[in-house]
């Protein structure tokens, strides 16, 4: 009896994993693109040192 219910949690732990790894994402991040340069370009003659 025990050691069916070690093989079926292992099986459960492993079954887990996997439907977590090939499932789809469940993420809610933001759709961003590419996001346009805001700063100054690097001038080396502009350079403090």
């Amino acid at each position: 009896m025990a050691i069916s219910k070690i093989i079926a949690t292992i099986t459960e732990y492993i079954s887990e994993a996997a439907m977590r790894i090939f499932g789809p994402t469940d993420d809610a991040y933001p759709a961003s693109g590419v996001q346009p340069f805001t700063g100054e370009p690097y001038d080396k003659r502009k350079d403090d040192n």
